[in-house]
C-alpha cells in the first residue's frame, strides 16, 4: 500500500504562484509515476502534470508553460510549482502514484484563485 499526502493548497489572487507538495508513504519502491490531477466543481477529474521515476514529465495543454512538476533525487516528495494561475485553475488538486499496475490517490488539497 502507498498512502499520499498533498499539502500547499490555498486562496490566491490571479496571477498569483504556489507550490503543491505530495509526500508518499508505505510501500514507495516501484512506484514507477507519479502525477497531479485537479477535479474543478461540476467536471471530471482531469489530468495536470506527471512524472516518471525516470524523471520524464507530461503535462496538459492548459498549463504549459506556467505548470512544473519535479521531485527531489529520493523521488520523495512531489512538486507541483504553479505560476502564473488564472481562475480556471481552481479545483481540488489530487495526487495520484501508479505502482505495479495499481492506482494511489491521495485526499486531494484545494486551490482556489480568484479574479
Amino acid at each position: 500500500q502507498v498512502q499520499l499526502a498533498e499539502s500547499g493548497g490555498g486562496l490566491v489572487q490571479a496571477g498569483a504562484s504556489l507550490r503543491l507538495s505530495c509526500a508518499a508513504s508505505g510501500s514507495v519502491f516501484g512506484i514507477l509515476r507519479m502525477g497531479w490531477y485537479r477535479q474543478a466543481p461540476g467536471k471530471q477529474r482531469e489530468l495536470v502534470a506527471t512524472i516518471t521515476s525516470g524523471g520524464t514529465t507530461n503535462y496538459a495543454d492548459s498549463v504549459k508553460g506556467r505548470f512544473t512538476i519535479s521531485r527531489d533525487n529520493a523521488k520523495n516528495p512531489v512538486y507541483l510549482q504553479m505560476n502564473s494561475l488564472k481562475p480556471e485553475d481552481t479545483a481540488v488538486y489530487y495526487c495520484k502514484a501508479e505502482r505495479f499496475g495499481m492506482d494511489y490517490w491521495g485526499k486531494g488539497t484545494l486551490v482556489t484563485v480568484s479574479s
